[in-house]
């Protein structure tokens, strides 16, 4: 292992990830016994506190290496605690130091390494700027992505960007104390026939931090932008950017923006930017080469900053951190505004929250219709409502405001437990055409299966996920400890058939059956399309737990099927048998993911399109498709998921990863059948997670 670096204060030292950061041990200095091993002693950039750092370091004779947040923070801001998915590492200087030389500067500089001329570096460069613009990733994202309610003025827009009074980039950077008003004056005079768009730091508006300008800063030409508003979003709408050193002037570059900047941020000087600093400054000196955007993003972005997996807390590339918060940003785009959430029970609310979360937006909770419009509810609000819950209040609701229904449903990989357990789920489906479970209507996962191009990368992706859900041997609910080969006593070449049971009075089963409609009657049917086949019965979870209605007497299940599963796990039983006959349960599409012929007696969301036998179809559903194909739309496009331990969204695979470590955890999967006590115990635990707390 390398040598450790010595740190002598505390916060620092508390730093989340710090190790991995640097990839190296750290050492409180005042373990004196390490300081002679030391390589060199960190530092926070140029605050106050690094003088007790660079004393620690001339006594010592080593050198001192200086940290920064990075360029992507994170979701929230470093004032209200948020962890920083990105450090700097600076053996030099710091960035945001104009009077002396970074490591950043020498490389743009003078690239001794030439890797600036790196094309496969400049290929990703670029890349990743078209990312990062196109899903609005900023420093800071937890600001709304939607400008409307800033009410913009019409016609040309020009934006000047304040900053935190006192922030070591403006001390570092050359600013003068007359810079800010200079500036805006600037603006004013260069652009007379423009709106002047003020905005204000996220920390000030945050109530941490003071501006440099005053709180009640006004003028008749300038519009104060005081409420939290995405910066890229904002960018969007503006010809000309005003700075001091922000690295808004340098996302706006990203943008194509043209930039002035009153002070000497990291990307001044290079020929991108309108530099009004002394031209006789040291700094312009030291920076005389031209350089591109691309390449200072690649300096800065990809060679000077390092990164932590937003949810794994170890070393990642930016591509992995961008594609986290543009996942956050897709939902908070979709959730922004006013919801009203319909027959959501007091225990789901806490959860559903995180569902259905955007920076800034509402959700409020009702049960009636009069309740919604009492409470505000107009055209411009969403519709949230579970299931079929409450559906003539909803849909009256729906008709005379013309809000469409969000219909939301537990997802396909959900947890470990029942949700009539009351389980808090990982995944949900929030559907905006219908649901899946309902044939009689379009919804949004058979748009997906019918009219998606699915690329070659997100088919890989489906492959992958589909194989890791096989390994990791994972179903719906995870549950079951029940003995599956030995109990089977089928003859040689006997096809063995898996007939899952249902919840009888499910939605999914007035929806989507025809003519067969109840467990004894699949069974029968079975029975009698298959008379010489070995026929394993498993009643539903929810059924066998006692939570739900769909036993079969014990005369049918002596009739009609040779092998009574009560307790097994959906995996164990589908590596056993040959085929599934099924109603529209899931295990159908459990059963094609382990490549077992399916039979549907009623309208699944997988059946119709040429992947299983059905006994009924569905005219709108015309393609044929691939299984991965079917696992992209169900598993990746359709549902959302939650990482219970940061609250925030996260991707199936990680829901998997997540799963699977649950499952680990407690010594694998666990019986359904339990005494009702340890049941009843049990699910007052989860309602008493699902009302108090904020993340599961």
């Amino acid at each position: 292992m390398s040598q450790p670096v010595l740190v002598c204060s505390k916060k620092i030292y508390l730093h989340f990830g710090l190790s991995a950061f640097v990839d190296m041990s750290i050492v409180y200095s005042s373990e004196m016994s390490f300081e002679s091993q030391a390589q060199a002693v960190l530092a926070w950039g140029r605050k106050p506190s690094a003088a007790k750092a660079e004393q620690l370091a001339q006594g010592l004779s080593l050198p001192v290496w200086r940290l920064e947040d990075g360029f992507i923070h994170s979701l929230g801001q470093g004032v209200l605690g948020a962890n920083s998915y990105s450090l700097v590492v600076d053996k030099k200087g710091i960035y945001y130091d104009a009077t002396q030389a970074s490591d950043l500067e020498d490389l743009l500089a003078y690239d001794p390494q030439q890797q600036l001329l790196n094309s496969e570096l400049l290929t990703r460069a670029e890349q990743l700027i078209q990312a990062i613009t196109s899903h609005r990733v900023s420093k800071y994202n937890n600001a709304p992505l939607d400008i409307s309610s800033l009410n913009l003025p019409t016609g040309k827009k020009v934006l000047v960007v304040d900053q935190t009074a006192g922030d070591m980039s403006l001390k570092y950077g050359l600013v003068q104390a007359d810079s800010a008003e200079q500036m805006l004056a600037a603006a004013l005079a260069e652009y007379p026939d423009a709106h002047i768009l003020l905005k204000i730091h996220p920390d000030v508006l945050a109530g941490k931090k003071r501006g440099c300008f005053p709180k009640d800063f006004q003028h008749p030409r300038v519009h104060c932008i005081s409420q939290p508003i995405n910066p890229l979003s904002l960018l969007a709408e503006v010809e000309q950017v005003y700075v001091l050193t922000s690295q808004l002037g340098f996302e706006a570059l990203m943008l194509g923006k043209s930039v002035t900047c009153f002070g000497v941020p990291f990307y001044a000087g290079w020929g991108l930017t309108d530099d009004r600093a002394d031209p006789s400054l040291p700094v312009f000196q030291r920076r005389k080469r031209s350089r591109s955007v691309i390449e200072v993003f690649a300096a800065a972005y990809l060679l000077y900053s390092r990164y932590l997996d937003p949810e794994r807390g170890i070393r990642c590339e930016l591509e992995r951190v961008v594609e986290y918060i543009a996942l956050q940003n897709h939902y908070s785009l979709l959730n922004a505004g006013a919801l009203y959430g319909f027959g959501f029970t007091f225990w789901k609310r806490n959860y559903i929250k995180r569902f259905l979360y955007a920076p800034r937006n509402q959700l409020k909770f009702v049960w009636k219709k009069s309740k919604a419009l009492e409470g505000g509810f107009n055209n411009n609000s969403r519709l949230v409502v579970w299931g079929e819950r409450v559906a003539n209040e909803v849909n009256e609701l729906s008709v005379e405001t013309g809000v469409p229904v969000w219909r939301v449903e537990d997802g396909f990989i959900r947890s470990v437990g029942l949700g009539s357990d009351y389980t808090p789920p990982l995944s949900l489906v929030v559907d905006q055409r219908g649901v899946y479970y309902d044939p009689h209507h379009p919804s949004d996962l058979e748009n997906y299966l019918e009219n998606s191009e699915f690329s070659p990368k997100l088919l890989e992706r489906a492959s992958l996920l589909r194989n890791r859900l096989l390994q990791n041997r994972l179903s719906k609910y995870n549950l079951g400890a029940e003995s599956v080969v030995d109990a089977i006593k089928a003859a040689q070449g006997q096809r063995v058939i898996l007939v899952p049971g249902q919840v009888e009075d499910d939605v999914s089963i007035r929806k989507g059956c025809v003519d067969i409609a109840d467990n004894a009657a699949l069974l029968k049917a079975v029975r009698a399309a298959k008379p010489d086949a070995y026929i394993i019965y498993k009643p539903h979870p929810d059924v066998v737990s006692g939570n739900r209605k769909g036993k079969v007497e014990p005369i049918i299940l002596k009739q009609y099927s040779d092998l009574v599963l009560e307790d097994a796990s959906i995996p164990d039983c589908l590596d056993a048998v040959d085929e599934v006959h099924t109603m529209t349960s899931l295990v159908g599409f459990e059963g094609l993911l382990r490549g077992r012929h399916v039979a549907c007696y009623g309208l699944p969301f997988y059946a119709g399109w040429g992947l299983t036998t059905d006994r009924h179809r569905v005219t709108r559903r015309t393609r044929h498709l691939t299984l991965d194909q079917l696992v992209a739309a169900t598993l990746i496009l359709y549902p959302r998921y939650i990482n219970w331990q940061t609250g925030a969204f996260t991707t199936p695979e990680y829901a998997v990863e997540l799963l699977h470590r649950q499952l680990q955890e407690q010594g694998g999967q666990q019986k359904n059948k339990v005494n009702w006590l340890y049941r009843q115990a049990q699910k007052v635990v989860h309602v008493y997670r699902g009302v108090f707390k904020f993340r599961y």
